[in-house]
């Protein structure tokens, strides 16, 4: 069952999970990469690459008003792992200076050595 109230707690994994199998999900996806099809993040640094994935630039976290309504980017699958691994470790490890060092002052290259 879709949680649809916004005072109940964020929805389990699993029902999350069958969220991205509803119809409204399918059509809001292919909606989504008709008006963008190109990869926002590989735009950004100049490239030019098909996107794949619809992906909602803030996480839902299970709750189903922003699940359906949140904002969308379109990603190639290879950005979108990226930006999963970077919300896992806390940093953005695709934002690199001229001199190829992290500009994420969270990144761990970034931290005081002791």
């Amino acid at each position: 069952m879709v949680r649809q109230e916004t005072d109940m707690a964020a929805a389990s994994y699993d029902e999350v999970h069958r969220w991205y199998d509803l119809q409204h999900w399918r059509r809001r996806r292919r909606h989504q990469l008709q008006i963008e099809p190109l990869c926002a993040q590989c735009a950004k640094a100049g490239r030019i690459t098909p996107a794949t994935v619809a992906d909602h630039i803030e996480a839902h976290k299970g709750d189903w008003n922003k699940f359906r309504l949140g904002k969308l980017q379109s990603l190639c699958a290879d950005c979108h792992k990226r930006k999963w691994a970077d919300d896992a470790h806390g940093y953005i490890s695709n934002m690199i200076g001229d001199d190829g060092f992290p500009l994420d002052k969270r990144h761990p290259f970034n931290k005081p050595r002791g």
